[in-house]
């Protein structure tokens, strides 16, 4: 049984789901998810011996939301994972990242192996900078309609999202949008994000009416502005990271994601796929897992939850 409090980390208020003693495992969520798209690992990972923590990342949920897009930048969000580790009381723990999360937890790895001991990442590669500037690398290949794209002016994705936020959350989340790429990453002139997209299709055995409604509740709450500013900080996030050009992540890491997923199948990451050993020389295993799609952990949570715990078991030993 988890339990959930707010917890003061890197100067902003963080809410937390926890369960378990042990060795500290963090649980980083994507876009637009919560702490409770690890609603299945928290127990699971708590039994197999571990302090598990998934906190509402920053914008999301009932955490804080500052209200400056520069606030998102890779080093905010991988300093609350920090202060994190420090406001637990611990001085050591491995990361787990799904989505957005996993750019966060790759790079907690990279910034901070005194910290970070292992690292799992989710559907997202690890990262290999790039020649340039991710958008501006876009529109010099041509692409603008991208997604990345549309989400950067504040107040257009948002709009869009709020309007129907039940809609909104089926689409994305319950939809079938996300294992077509061409669907689900370019966006057609008029029609914005949700525009392919039908929410009459009956939801995925693994979303229940009640999950929906979670989430649902959260982001009418929230709204999507915090979740979108991490999108606006790409290309600054090329700036910043400079210094760790064609570094790699030493520590034991863990790929895993659903074969059916757009994003290693789409643009970008199906590169990233067949180069993860460059970024990853320890890497213990890479897990693709047949007929699963983007939401893998909350799709296929038996076999997700096996791995993460196999792995860390393994890495905790070290």
């Amino acid at each position: 049984m988890s339990t959930t409090r707010v917890i003061k980390a890197n100067g902003i208020d963080l809410f937390i789901r926890e369960a378990g003693q042990g060795p500290l495992v963090l649980l980083c969520h994507g876009w637009p998810e919560l702490s409770y798209s690890w609603r299945h690992q928290i127990p699971a990972l708590a039994a197999a011996g571990f302090h598990v923590v998934a906190p509402d990342m920053r914008g999301y949920g009932q955490s804080a939301a500052p209200a400056d897009v520069a606030a998102y930048s890779i080093f905010d969000l991988v300093g609350d994972m920090v202060g994190l580790v420090q406001a637990l009381g611990e001085t050591k723990a491995m990361v787990v990242g799904h989505d957005w999360g996993a750019p966060v937890a790759w790079h907690a790895a990279l910034f901070r192996p005194d910290i970070f001991t292992a690292v799992a990442g989710l559907s997202v590669p690890p990262p290999f900078r790039g020649r340039g500037r991710p958008l501006e690398l876009l529109r010099q290949g041509g692409i603008t309609n991208f997604y990345w794209q549309y989400f950067q002016v504040p107040g257009v994705a948002e709009s869009e999202f709020e309007h129907d936020v039940a809609r909104t959350m089926r689409i994305v989340l319950g939809g079938r949008a996300l294992a077509d790429p061409n669907a689900a990453m370019f966006v057609q002139e008029g029609k914005g994000f949700l525009g392919h997209a039908t929410a009459e299709e009956p939801l995925p055995a693994w979303l229940s009416e009640d999950d929906l409604a979670h989430f649902t509740e959260n982001f009418r709450k929230s709204g999507f502005r915090g979740g979108l500013n991490w999108y606006r900080n790409l290309d600054r996030n090329w700036e910043l990271t400079a210094p760790w050009q064609g570094a790699q992540i030493h520590q034991p890491s863990l790929f895993i994601a659903g074969a059916q997923d757009a994003v290693i199948t789409g643009l970008i990451g199906a590169k990233r796929l067949n180069e993860l050993e460059r970024v990853l020389p320890n890497l213990t295993r890479k897990m693709i897992i047949e007929g699963a799609g983007h939401w893998v952990q909350q799709e296929r949570p038996d076999e997700v939850n096996a791995a993460l715990a196999r792995f860390l078991r393994e890495a905790a030993s070290r």
